[in-house]
């Protein structure tokens, strides 16, 4: 069996907010992903995928729901950015910065192995009454997703001190250049992640 909710309909969903990496030479998107608010009509892609594997994930989504909720997913780069920290690191951070902008307050994620340690350094914990102790076969029965919250976006509680000093910085500042350093190699980063307050839905 295979599970999955990979389709094009969040394109046309006035509660997903998209996040684009290019290169501003010569302007090729090398990145994205996308912030997906939950509400009672527009639910969740994780939700759509995992409900079938553990029926309580839509009951655990709808009790953060009135208080603003959504899903980072989507995150992706291109072989050229490879391991620079593009995906994982730095559009997580930027699609937080953008959370907290929108208003939410929670935030879940369905996080390959890899990007476990990363989730849990933004704040992110591992929900393990779902699937077996957090973890589901996902998006097939040979790869494994973890269910995770992070439930304080705003506050960032249990983040680790350098994230929650790099996202604080940008939500302070989102229009900002900015070095960054990952596995000893620096990238030169432009973040526009202003929101303006006429496109927030919520």
């Amino acid at each position: 069996m295979k599970v999955t909710s990979s389709n094009d309909t969040w394109m046309y969903n006035p509660n997903v907010y998209v996040l684009t990496v290019f290169d501003t030479e010569n302007g090729k998107v090398l990145g994205g992903a996308r912030v997906h608010i939950a509400t009672a009509d527009s639910r969740l892609p994780m939700e759509e995928a995992t409900k079938i594997l553990d029926p309580k994930v839509p009951s655990i989504i709808n009790d953060y729901i009135a208080g603003g909720t959504g899903e980072i997913c989507g995150l992706w780069n291109s072989r050229e950015v490879a391991g620079m920290g593009i995906g994982a690191v730095f559009l997580t951070r930027a699609a937080v910065v953008a959370s907290v902008q929108i208003g939410l307050n929670s935030l879940f994620a369905l996080c390959a192995p890899y990007t476990v340690q990363m989730a849990k350094d933004v704040g992110y914990e591992i929900e393990p009454i779902v699937g077996n102790n957090g973890t589901f076969y996902y998006p097939k029965l040979d790869l494994v997703a973890t269910f995770m919250i992070l439930k304080d976006v705003q506050v960032l509680s249990k983040a680790s001190p350098g994230e929650y000093e790099a996202i604080s910085e940008l939500v302070k500042t989102p229009n900002i250049e900015r070095v960054e350093k990952h596995r000893k190699r620096e990238v030169h980063i432009h973040y526009d992640l202003v929101i303006s307050k006429n496109l927030i839905s919520l």
